[in-house]
């Protein structure tokens, strides 16, 4: 059985708690309990969540195999004595966690220096700034960097904490449980926290459907007579409203989808860069390898070498 604490503080989000069904499903699924979830603050009794919600707590006590930290609408510094706890939970737990802005009291302690973290979009500059010492990146769902790891915004927690359990009993009970919460198994680490379609906002419905077809559709060719009969519009018309619509041409948006759906299955790592480039409309990899350095400035295979050095630097925390 391990041991797993959960720190709130006063102003705590609800929904990092729903890392905590997670591991609830996990004893289900196991039939016995494989964790022992505890629910902790400095001093304990009630803390209040920023919706006002009461959760009880008990207070800190000898650091877990695994400690979480749930973030805080506005991250705050850790009081003297908790900043104490998560130095000393850094040295004896197997492995420490920052959820969402949580990440900001792991690196006022001092765990994050010289690690790569991530945190809210919303934040990342902040923490980046606070905290040269810390490599954050803000477009990833959630990094491990050896024993310690973080997440971005709240619903990552549920990716973060299914990848704990496979690191503990395997890719087969992650999927189980990540069934059982109706979520993605599992969304990918490296993956980006903004999606293409989000940002894109397009304001009708003509325009939105044309993008979820050319979503749907990405091995085919996208041209502007396609899009235009998905969305029921003459391909003159289509091209106008697109661009006034998200600022930007059609076959820019295409390329976006594609990269974006590129990138999720190179991080799978379990595709040959021509089987990523077949999949996702590129045709081929040196037009997916130009793609890339548009818009990142740097080639598919740095994103994939850059991923193994952080799936190796986790390694000992497995």
């Amino acid at each position: 059985m391990r041991q797993v604490g959960f720190i709130l503080e006063d102003g705590f989000q609800v929904m990092g708690l729903a890392a905590l069904s997670a591991f609830e499903f996990a004893n289900v699924h196991l039939e016995h309990e494989a964790y022992r979830l505890t629910v902790m603050s400095e001093r304990g009794g009630r803390v209040r969540s920023s919706l006002g919600i009461g959760i009880e707590t008990v207070p800190l006590a000898e650091p877990p195999d695994t400690l979480m930290v749930v973030g805080e609408l506005l991250p705050r510094p850790p009081s003297p004595g908790l900043h104490a706890y998560l130095a000393q939970a850094g040295r004896t737990s197997r492995r420490v966690a920052g959820l969402c802005t949580g990440a900001f009291a792991l690196a006022e302690a001092g765990l994050l220096d010289g690690r790569a973290a991530t945190t809210h979009w919303a934040h990342a500059r902040d923490m980046q700034e606070r905290f040269p010492l810390v490599r954050v990146d803000d477009d990833r769902i959630f990094i491990a960097d050896g024993p310690v790891w973080t997440s971005a915004g709240m619903s990552a927690a549920i990716d973060l904490t299914l990848a704990l359990i496979e690191d503990d009993h395997g890719t087969d009970l992650s999927r189980a449980i990540a069934r059982k919460l109706v979520v993605y198994h599992r969304r990918p680490g490296g993956q980006s926290q903004f999606s293409a379609l989000l940002e894109l906002e397009p304001r009708s419905d003509r325009v939105r459907r044309a993008l979820v077809y050319a979503k749907e559709n990405l091995r085919r060719p996208l041209t502007v007579e396609a899009l235009a009969e998905a969305a029921s519009v003459s391909p003159r018309q289509f091209s106008r409203l697109f661009r006034e619509e998200t600022g930007q041409s059609p076959a820019k948006a295409v390329e976006r989808l594609r990269l974006e759906a590129a990138k999720a299955m190179l991080e799978e790592g379990r595709h040959s860069l021509d089987m990523v480039a077949r999949d996702t409309g590129f045709a081929d990899r040196d037009r997916m390898r130009r793609a890339f350095l548009r818009a990142y400035g740097h080639p598919p295979q740095s994103l994939r070498r850059s991923l193994r050095l952080i799936e190796g630097s986790a390694e000992p925390a497995a």
